[in-house]
């Protein structure tokens, strides 16, 4: 989790050269107004069936391990990401601007993958990229 003032290396080569994955920190263009960059982790790909019920979030119907994340998101909602469009979450579920929020990111405006933290420097660290293991979606997926 990133805190306010820390200064982050962005790779916009990364997905040139292959595609966005589940649990990858990615910086984008806000798709709303005002016009900003924002951080956050991908949750959902094209043809993944997100669901988040109370405490706990599913992808193609199975529960996520998060241990990144600083509480359970306290909110409800489903959402099916369609091709062109990515699922994304902050990992301060109850105080984040996100897909839960504002809806789908269009893939279109991501800028790249995260890498590290730079600034300030006793902050300095590679970015955790936590592999999430998802089922392929299926047409039964909630």
């Amino acid at each position: 989790t990133l805190q306010d003032g820390e200064y982050v290396l962005v790779s916009k080569v990364t997905y040139r050269l292959g595609q966005p994955q589940h649990g990858d920190i990615i910086v984008f263009k806000y798709p709303g107004e005002p016009p900003q960059d924002l951080i956050k982790r991908i949750i959902g790909l094209p043809g993944d069936s997100v669901q988040v019920n109370g405490s706990n979030v599913y992808v193609n119907g199975q529960p996520l391990a998060e241990p990144y994340i600083a509480a359970a998101p306290m909110y409800q909602g489903q959402w099916q990401v369609p091709e062109g469009f990515l699922f994304v979450l902050g990992d301060n579920r109850n105080d984040s601007s996100d897909s839960h929020s504002w809806g789908l990111l269009p893939r279109e405006n991501v800028i790249g993958k995260a890498l590290l933290i730079y600034w300030p420097p006793p902050e300095w660290n590679i970015i955790s990229h936590y592999e999430i293991a998802v089922a392929a979606p299926t047409a039964s997926a909630p």
